[in-house]
């Protein structure tokens, strides 16, 4: 623990459970948006970005949990949880990204799924600079695990929207299961650092 006077360790707790809260309502919001854009254009791209919502809850919801109590134990198993999200996400993603490109699948334009990653890249990068400052200012290992998760989802936003753009504005169909690959390789770093975030 940092040498925290209790007013200021009150604030940044505060802090970090509003910030928690924010990713948490928009991952919420993000999940149905992306279920209707991800059905109708067919893109694997967004479907794995729409899984990689729902792990973002889950993330917070572990962080939530270890910002209510206190304990190594407590704060191993959230990050252990994390971890386990990242290798689930990874694994489906290979398995669907690798079909799409098998059969030459094409998926369809998605205006809806544009507009959403652009913002959601830039909500994304503000939450995760948020929880960087907060977890270093509490010395919280749990939450600048899970800042990484959101910085990563501004990230995995930003190659999302890129191949949506690619294939609606040049045809580059390809563009959507390449992006569900650089999902896949941020999942599987991500796993493998995150339940060692501890040290």
């Amino acid at each position: 623990m940092t040498g925290l006077d209790e007013m200021t360790r009150t604030t940044l707790l505060r802090r970090g459970f509003t910030l928690e809260y924010a990713t948490l309502a928009w991952n919420v919001v993000g999940i149905v948006v992306l279920a209707i854009a991800a059905v109708s254009a067919r893109s694997v791209a967004l479907a794995g970005f729409g899984l990689d919502s729902l792990i973002e809850i889950g993330a917070s919801t572990v962080v939530i949990w270890e910002l209510s109590g206190t304990g190594e134990d407590r704060q191993r198993r959230a990050l252990h949880l994390i971890g386990a999200a990242f290798t689930a996400l990874a694994l489906y993603l290979s398995i669907q990204s690798t079909w799409v490109l098998a059969v030459g699948y094409h998926p369809r334009h998605s205006m809806p799924g544009i507009v959403w990653t652009a913002i959601t890249a830039l909500v994304m990068f503000a939450l995760a600079a948020g929880k960087a400052r907060t977890g270093r200012a509490l010395d919280d290992p749990v939450l600048n695990a899970e800042g990484r998760v959101t910085l990563i989802d501004g990230i995995l936003a930003t190659a999302v929207l890129l191949g949506l753009v690619g294939n609606a504005a040049l045809g580059w169909w390809w563009a959507d299961p390449l992006a569900g690959y650089v999902l896949v390789c941020y999942a599987l770093r991500e796993a493998r650092e995150t339940p060692f975030g501890h040290h």
